[in-house]
């Protein structure tokens, strides 16, 4: 009869085990130490605080593999690390059985924003120099992330002005029937409580409505001023708009940025700009969805040399009469209309963007049989053209010849939101304020070039030397 095999914790060992094996050859924490190991993280910027006494500090470098392995393996919160420096074998292993406490791990986050943020440009030197990266088609593309602070705790301009007026009429009813009672009795008079509490109560909605108008906003949570209401799901909540740039041939990750702007229309350029820092150059085409199409961002990126590809919006394919099929001459000085009608030059005006605009308006409209499909404008079609109308133009057209490169860009830029939301389970920001969730979202880009550099280091085709 065979024994079973058991436990035995009373064994002893000839020879003590040696640390550095405890994990297996293409352990993910081996990767993560040689990843490290072969950054300049003085030259990134990374400190050590430092203290005349106490006990020593513990080195960056082993506070950026705890960060770096944690969220790889969905360990975000610094109790959670500190749990996992105890418990997880890739953790005990990389802090050499030394574990840090939840406050060191915080203290060196809040240290090293800036230097934790060069890291994912690391990441996308190391897959460059490597050859991994092509500089042939990118896809750039934003996400809306719910910020830490909920729905609930925002400040509405307009449902404080209207609280505001219902208190202001019930005070001063209230204070009319005190004066009245006070003509009559003696003594001094002091406010009711309840009275007290309204009083207190206007004086935190009026200072609300001070910083609602000191920021200029509509809508504002106290606890997390710089998120802004956004659609998020079903639904519109504080949230952070997230950016990335994806390259083709890998799907690595190139660029990556949070703002907190609700749309991506002024966004195209700062990324491409991002990628041209990142790796030398931009690539041969950079593929967008129609939230990024806006006039003077392509014509700042044609400016630039950036070679980029929206598409058309619905409504331009939709409407025989958009304003993308009326010709503009520029020696006429006047607009054709797809059935040949002139519209004729009727001022210039200054847009939002604060530049010059032409006005051109159609004098024939009353006789025209398309009229109602064409505009209901009491006074005729208008048709506006401003300074990067050409620009636009010659993207529409570069457009019509590449229509079928389009299709491409939901397979590259989609499957790294998919795996941070879904694989990561990220859907929600875990700090707060715009510098920290920058921060997280350049470790969150990080993790998954990470993943990716993983399986070439592997096979071996990735080689890091260490430093």
């Amino acid at each position: 009869m065979s024994r079973e095999i058991k436990a035995d914790y009373q064994q002893l060992m000839m020879f003590p085990p040696l640390l550095e094996d405890w994990v297996g050859p293409e352990h993910p924490a081996r990767f993560i130490r040689d990843f490290v190991d072969s950054l300049d993280l003085p030259g990134l910027g990374f400190r050590v605080r430092t203290a005349a006494v106490g006990r020593p500090p513990y080195s960056a470098e082993m506070l950026l593999k705890v960060w770096l392995y944690g969220y790889l393996n969905r360990i975000r919160s610094t109790r959670q690390l500190e749990h996992g420096c105890r418990e997880n074998l890739g953790l005990i292993w990389l802090t050499g059985l030394k574990p840090p406490d939840h406050n060191t791990l915080w203290r060196f986050w809040q240290d090293q924003r800036e230097a934790l943020r060069r890291v994912f440009r690391q990441s996308v030197q190391v897959a460059l120099h490597a050859g991994l990266l092509q500089l042939v088609l990118h896809a750039v593309d934003g996400t809306k992330i719910q910020a830490a602070s909920g729905r609930r705790g925002v400040w509405h301009r307009r449902d404080l002005e209207k609280a505001l007026a219902r208190l202001e009429a019930s005070l001063d009813q209230v204070m009319a029937e005190v004066e009245a009672a006070q003509v009559q009795e003696r003594g001094e008079y002091r406010l009711p409580e309840e009275l007290q509490d309204q009083a207190v109560r206007r004086q935190r909605i009026q200072e609300a409505l001070q910083m609602l108008a000191t920021a200029d906003r509509d809508h504002l949570h106290p606890g997390e001023p710089e998120a802004r209401l956004m659609k998020v799901g079903a639904g519109v909540a504080p949230a952070y708009n997230a950016q990335m740039v994806a390259d083709g041939a890998s799907g690595l990750l190139v660029a990556a940025e949070v703002v907190n702007a609700e749309t991506d229309n002024q966004q195209l350029v700062p990324m491409l700009d991002q990628v041209q820092e990142n790796l030398g150059a931009t690539a041969q085409e950079t593929l967008a969805d129609g939230g990024y199409i806006s006039a003077a961002e392509i014509a700042r990126a044609e400016a630039q040399g950036y070679e980029v590809l929206t598409p058309a919006a619905a409504s331009e394919e939709d409407r025989p009469y958009h304003t993308s099929r009326f010709i503009y001459d520029e020696a006429r000085d006047c607009c054709l209309c797809p059935r040949g009608q002139v519209l004729n030059y009727e001022r210039t005006k200054t847009n939002r963007g604060k530049y010059p605009v032409k006005v051109y308006r159609c004098r024939n409209f009353r006789d025209c049989p398309v009229r109602r499909q064409c505009s209901r404008d009491p006074k005729g079609r208008q048709l506006e053209i401003g300074p990067h109308h050409q620009a636009m133009e010659r993207h529409r057209q570069k457009r019509r010849e590449k229509a079928k490169l389009l299709r491409r860009r939901k397979v590259i830029a989609e499957p790294p939101f998919a795996w941070i939301k879904r694989h990561q389970d990220f859907w929600r920001w875990t700090v707060r304020g715009l510098a920290n969730v920058r921060t997280q979202w350049a470790l969150l880009c990080t993790t998954v070039n990470l993943k990716k550099l993983f399986r070439h280091w592997q096979v071996g085709r990735l080689i890091l030397q260490r430093r």
